[in-house]
C-alpha cells in the first residue's frame, strides 16, 4: 500500500509528491504519457531546449512561489516581449505606445487615447452582447480588427460575434513604451529546461510511465490510501453527465539550417487566413546563452488551435455557462469521494498559470498534513 497515488506527473502532481516525500509519505506517481513534466515538458533538440507543448514563461508576483521554484533550478532573466504580424506589418505586444505608434504614427499617450476614445464613441456600444462588441468597447475598432479578431477566432474556433463577452473582460492597454508582456515582479525560463525541475522533484519517488489510470482503475483504486487525480474529471466519472468542453492544440516542429529565423521567441499571427496562431523559435528563450545563440541551426514550432475530441489532448477548459454548470455536477460527485482529490487544470476544470498550479498543490499539501496531524 502507498500513502498516495498521484495520477499525472505534471507540475501539480510533482509538487505534491515532492512535498509528501519530505513529510515521510510513500508515493507512487503514474503518467499516461511517455515522459514526465506534463505540458511544461522540454526536450533537447540540436542542443536547444524545445517547449514541446507551447511556450511556457514562468512569471509571478508571489515571492514565496518564485523562491520555491528557484530551489530546483536557476532561472534566466528572459522577458516575454512577443510581437504580432498582420498583413506583413509588425506590431509590439502588449498594446502599448510602441503599438500605437506603429498603427497610427502617434507619439504621445494623449494622441493615442484620443483615437481610442473616438473609436469607442463611434461604435456606440452601450452593453456588449458578444466578444466583438466587448473588445471594441475596450480598445476601439483598429486594435480589435488588426490584433484581436483573427487571433481570437482561430483560438476558439468560432466567430467573435458568437463568443460570450466575458472571455475578454479586460484587455491590457499601456500608455507607455514598454513591451514587457507581464507585469509580474519575477519572470524567467529555467536554465536547462522545465523537465529538469520535475526530475528533481520526483527524484527518489516511484514513477511509472505509459500508464493509464482509467484503463486499470480497479487495480489502482486499491493500492493507496488516497489518490490525487489530475486528469479530466469528466473522464474519471465515465462522462456520466456528458463531455466537458475543451480546446486543443496541434504543434508542427521544424529544424532549420539557419542561425536565426524570426528574431524573437514568440511571433503571433493575427490574420484569420493564416491557420496557426503563432510561431515559437525556442533558442530565443535562452537569449543569454551564447553557445545556443551561435548554433547554425534553430528549432521553430507552429501552433495550431484544434477541436478537442475524446482521446485528444485537452489544453484549455471552455469555461462558459454551459460547461461550468456541467462541471458543478461533476464537482458534486467528486466531493463525495473521501479518498480521491481532484487537482490541477483538468481535475478542477480551470485554466491555471504555472505559479497558480504550484500554489494550489502546496495548499493541498498543507491541508493534507494538517488533517494528518503533522
Amino acid at each position: 500500500m502507498y500513502d498516495y497515488l498521484i495520477v499525472g506527473a505534471g507540475l501539480f502532481g510533482a509538487v505534491f509528491a515532492y512535498e509528501m516525500k519530505l513529510a515521510g509519505k510513500n508515493c507512487l506517481v503514474i503518467e499516461k504519457r511517455k515522459h514526465i513534466a506534463g505540458n511544461v515538458y522540454t526536450e533537447d533538440v540540436e542542443g536547444i531546449q524545445v517547449h514541446k507543448y507551447g511556450a511556457h514563461i514562468f512569471h509571478t508576483n508571489n515571492k514565496k512561489i518564485w523562491d520555491y521554484v528557484n530551489q530546483f533550478s536557476e532561472f534566466n532573466r528572459y522577458t516575454n516581449s512577443p510581437i504580432a504580424k498582420y498583413k506583413d506589418k509588425i506590431y509590439n505586444l502588449p498594446f502599448n505606445m510602441n503599438t500605437f505608434h506603429q498603427m497610427w504614427g502617434v507619439n504621445t499617450p494623449a494622441e493615442a487615447k484620443k483615437i481610442i476614445a473616438a473609436q469607442i464613441k463611434d461604435a456606440g456600444i452601450s452593453k456588449a452582447e458578444n466578444l466583438e462588441e466587448q473588445a471594441i468597447s475596450l480598445v476601439g475598432r483598429d486594435i480589435y480588427e488588426i490584433l484581436v479578431k483573427g487571433y481570437t477566432e482561430k483560438q476558439w474556433g468560432r466567430k467573435a460575434q458568437e463568443l460570450p463577452a466575458f472571455i475578454i473582460n479586460r484587455l491590457p492597454v499601456r500608455f507607455i513604451y514598454d513591451n514587457n508582456y507581464f507585469n509580474d515582479r519575477f519572470q524567467g525560463i529555467p536554465v536547462g529546461g522545465y523537465t529538469k525541475i520535475i526530475e528533481k522533484m520526483l527524484d527518489g519517488i516511484e514513477v511509472r510511465m505509459n500508464t493509464d489510470f482509467l484503463q486499470s482503475r480497479d487495480e489502482y483504486l486499491s493500492i493507496a490510501n488516497k489518490i490525487i487525480y489530475t486528469g479530466t474529471i469528466d473522464a474519471f466519472f465515465d462522462y456520466c453527465y456528458g463531455e466537458l468542453g475543451y480546446r486543443s492544440l496541434r504543434f508542427e516542429d521544424e529544424v532549420l539550417d539557419i542561425e536565426n529565423y524570426q528574431g524573437n521567441a514568440v511571433v503571433n499571427y493575427t490574420e484569420y487566413e493564416i491557420p496557426y496562431t503563432r510561431i515559437i523559435e525556442h533558442k530565443h528563450f535562452e537569449y543569454d546563452n551564447s553557445e545556443v545563440q551561435c548554433k547554425p541551426k534553430t528549432v521553430v514550432t507552429r501552433e495550431f488551435p484544434d477541436v478537442w475530441t475524446r482521446g485528444g489532448e485537452p489544453y484549455y477548459p471552455i469555461n462558459d455557462k454551459k460547461n461550468n454548470d456541467l462541471y458543478s455536477k461533476y464537482y458534486e460527485l467528486a466531493s463525495r469521494k473521501t479518498n480521491i482529490i481532484f487537482g490541477g487544470r483538468l481535475g478542477m476544470f480551470k485554466y491555471f498559470d504555472m505559479h497558480n498550479v504550484i500554489e494550489e498543490s502546496l495548499n493541498l499539501v498543507k491541508k493534507e498534513l494538517q488533517d494528518l496531524g503533522k
